[in-house]
């Protein structure tokens, strides 16, 4: 079977993430040992004990997810002889492509955790709270086309823009609160529903340009490799592997569409891809895959046990 390995993005963070894996995994422990000593910050206790809304904050969400991908990584590498090499493909959403850069050994975890501390502040910092929103946009009459003429009639009253294409019956706009609203009434009129997201800043969408700015700065100066497996990169939703071209789409990304249906298609399709392994914290990324490849297998690796049980399987 060809593998992709996915990482998730923002939201798939909760209070005790990655505690088990520390538990049973001295590898584990490396890993959030060097993310804790490159941000100069406890971010492992924080995961394990919480609170949760300071966990929740974009500057700590960001690495904390990017510890437990590569904990799971490091876990499948040393302790059954798993290494990134057995895939095809890696992918990640939003901010889980600098975990999948990681992986495939284009960032080492250190430089890796800093970019993240880096680009979640940035993004705080990019827009005043209260004046950005998104809003999820679901049900099965929604897709791209639907989410792009409810944010063109936002766009009427301000910034308005799909920022992540996550699969046809849930894509996300992103922009200038007012315009976002009034992408909300006009996705409603046209079979939508929509939920407004419990988000601290409008990502995705060219409100967030002052962050890429400040992201464009911080990776020319980053020690970016040729990754060892195919990137597929957010903003291009096809495979990449010049690491000069993944700099400037890592820059692009912080205002640009998360191409995340596109992506999975593409590695379905163009890539041959037949089993889908999320990495990290939670399920979402698992969830998409069965919606947009329901031919492919797809499964998570969150426990101790759904790593071995896929060790075992993977041989």
């Amino acid at each position: 079977m060809t593998l992709a390995l996915l990482f998730p993005g923002q939201g798939s963070q909760a209070v005790g993430m990655g505690a088990a894996l520390a538990d049973a995994f001295a590898s584990a422990r490396e890993v959030f040992g060097e993310v804790d000593e490159a941000l100069g910050q406890d971010l492992s206790g924080l995961m394990r004990n919480g609170p949760e809304d300071q966990l929740t904050l974009t500057e700590n969400a960001q690495p904390a997810l990017m510890a437990v991908s590569l904990a799971v990584m490091r876990v499948l590498e040393k302790d059954f002889g798993i290494g990134v090499d057995r895939a095809a493909f890696v992918a990640g959403h939003s901010l889980g492509e600098y975990s999948a850069l990681a992986a495939a050994q284009a960032l080492t975890v250190a430089d890796t955790a800093r970019l993240l501390k880096l680009r979640g502040q940035a993004m705080q910092r990019a827009v005043p709270v209260g004046q950005g929103a998104m809003a999820s946009l679901i049900g099965p009459k929604t897709d791209l086309a639907l989410a792009e003429a409810a944010a063109a009639a936002g766009a009427e009253l301000g910034v308005c823009v799909v920022a992540n294409d996550n699969n046809n019956g849930n894509v996300v706009i992103s922009g200038e609160k007012a315009a976002v609203d009034r992408a909300i009434e006009k996705a409603k009129e046209l079979g939508a529903r929509a939920i407004p997201l419990n988000v601290s800043a409008p990502f995705h969408c060219p409100l967030m340009q002052p962050a890429a700015d400040e992201m464009a700065t911080a990776l020319a100066s980053a020690a970016l490799e040729r990754p060892t497996v195919p990137v597929v990169a957010n903003v291009t939703a096809i495979a990449e592997m010049d690491a000069d071209t993944i700099r400037r789409l890592l820059v692009e990304q912080v205002t640009g569409r998360v191409r995340w249906r596109e992506s999975m298609e593409w590695m379905a399709t163009e890539g041959g891809v037949t089993r889908f392994v999320e990495v990290g914290s939670g399920k979402v990324l698992t969830g998409m895959a069965k919606r947009i490849a329901p031919d492919a297998e797809s499964l998570a690796l969150n426990t101790p046990e759904d790593i071995e049980a896929f060790a075992a399987v993977l041989g």
